[in-house]
């Protein structure tokens, strides 16, 4: 597994993480994110949004479970979940992710634990705040690739994108 470690000290910051991960993404890849309300999740989906080139704008999909972001080129659409209302595994396969794997990059939020399963290869992202001043912008997020494919696309990535 290879790691990164990111510090962001504003939303725009943590738009561009997302975008700098989205440079490595592609249909199939599956993007797990978890954090507390409010730390960032889903403006880092902004990033991973623009990075991709999607029809927007990228809002949180709390009260409609997933929504679908078709590509503006060539690339993968992006399927944006929040599983934060899903009770488990079998309502979220309800959602049939599967079908959007091959022409998608799916984001979930709130996802850990419950996509283990369904992608064993997939990126793992944390967003974490500093707790009490919630005015306080800065943010550390985690970034962590997961499986033997993953590797090997970092190991041969020429795009010098760095740990």
């Amino acid at each position: 597994m290879t790691q990164w470690v990111r510090h962001t000290d504003d939303a725009d910051a943590t738009r561009a993480v997302g975008s700098e991960v989205a440079a490595l993404l592609r249909a199939g890849d599956v993007v797990v994110l978890a954090g507390e309300v409010g730390a960032g999740k889903t403006t880092f989906t902004q990033g991973l949004g623009a990075g991709l080139n999607v029809r927007g704008p990228v809002t949180s999909p709390t009260f409609v479970l997933a929504r679908r972001h078709p590509t503006l080129t060539n690339g993968p659409d992006l399927v944006h979940v929040d599983a934060y209302r899903i009770d488990g595994t079998l309502v979220l396969e309800d959602l049939d992710l599967d079908a959007d794997l091959d022409t998608a990059v799916v984001v979930i939020e709130w996802g850990q634990g419950l996509i283990d399963d369904l992608a064993i290869e997939r990126v793992a992202v944390h967003v974490q705040r500093p707790q009490g001043d919630v005015a306080d912008e800065h943010r550390v997020i985690t970034v962590d690739f997961v499986g033997r494919a993953w590797a090997e696309r970092l190991a041969s990535n020429s795009d010098g994108v760095t740990a």
